[in-house]
């Protein structure tokens, strides 16, 4: 930048210095000022930050103490006795054994329920109204598998298996189709139960109807006995059978059983015969494996009523004798049990 003369006279010469850019001073000034904010804003930056974290810490810890304040901490009482909570991961077989009056049904639910894991339940259905529709059928199965039915039966143990017996004659046939559709919905396993010889099942249900009414033992009426000697005083009562209409019971009684295999042939089932359970007791391995059981050794304080010679179980043996001779039925003379 060039200085300049300044003449106030001929005899006076001053020179002075040239001005400086306004421009140039006030840049740097920005820049002073720039840089001064900068660092303001950085350190006020850093105390709210820390004032923030320490803010949320504390609105943090004393929510919790108010939480900890107002909710107590809850104690749940041991349980006592047997309840499903302690054995969620213990899985139950639903079953029904499905058979017919006096064919060995009673003796083989007492050989179950022996296993600790087993809950059979009895003849449910024997009350009428429980059976009265197929309404208040599904209604009863559902209490028995929702693990709500209570009788003797029930265990403290955790059980593997829970079920109940069910005589065709109690609605199982009449409302067949709502049944098989529930069974399969539920996974219900059907265990049939059937006598061979429909002939001693025959002399063994005119007994039983008899001793309702007669009372032979000490005037109380007994379908199952558990002495010998009770078993001799139902069995001193020899029945007469009806030789006009046996081969038509014994075909009836036969053609019911054969309705039930083929109405519930679609349900996870097995079938058992009286007979096998009587003389093969490998029968009741089968059974344990076939509900997912641990094998045990079953057992039965029941005693057999009707056994030996069917010549010395009914008064007219002749007539029989002479109605089944040469019929489809005769082997049933001469087979035991």
């Amino acid at each position: 930048m060039a200085a300049y003369i300044c003449l106030y006279n001929k005899d006076t010469l001053i020179i002075k210095p040239p001005k400086k850019s306004p421009l140039f001073s006030r840049t740097i000034a920005l820049w002073f000022a720039m840089m001064c904010g900068v660092y303001i804003y950085g350190t006020c930056l850093k105390h709210v930050g820390t004032f923030t974290k320490l803010r949320f810490h504390s609105i943090h810890v004393v929510e919790r103490q108010i939480l900890e304040a107002q909710v107590p901490t809850l104690h749940y009482p041991q349980p006592v006795s047997f309840s499903r909570s302690e054995c969620s991961a213990n899985p139950v077989r639903f079953f029904a054994i499905l058979s017919m009056q006096r064919s060995g049904s009673g003796w083989f639910e007492t050989l179950l329920n022996s296993h600790i894991n087993v809950s059979s339940n009895g003849e449910i259905f024997s009350v009428v109204d429980r059976r009265k529709n197929a309404s208040n059928i599904i209604q009863t199965l559902e209490k028995v598998y929702n693990l709500d039915w209570f009788t003797s039966a029930s265990k403290n143990e955790c059980s593997a298996a829970v079920g109940f017996k069910w005589m065709l004659n109690q609605g199982l046939i009449e409302h067949h189709r709502e049944i098989v559709e529930y069974f399969n919905h539920r996974g219900v396993s059907a265990i049939f139960l059937f006598r061979r010889n429909l002939l001693r099942r025959l002399v063994s249900v005119l007994a039983n109807s008899y001793d309702r009414y007669a009372k032979l033992l000490n005037g109380t009426h007994k379908s199952h006995v558990h002495s010998e000697q009770e078993a001799a005083a139902l069995s001193s009562y020899k029945p007469i059978i009806n030789s006009t209409s046996l081969i038509s019971d014994l075909k009836e009684a036969e053609m019911a059983v054969i309705s039930a295999l083929e109405y519930f042939n679609s349900t996870r089932h097995m079938v058992l015969y009286y007979e096998d359970l009587v003389t093969n007791r490998t029968k009741l391995k089968d059974v344990q494996e076939f509900l997912g059981l641990p094998q045990m050794e079953l057992t039965s304080g029941q005693v057999k009523i009707h056994k030996g010679l069917f010549s010395d179980l009914v008064n007219n043996w002749d007539d029989v004798n002479k109605t089944l001779n040469g019929s489809e039925y005769e082997r049933f003379l001469h087979a035991d049990y």
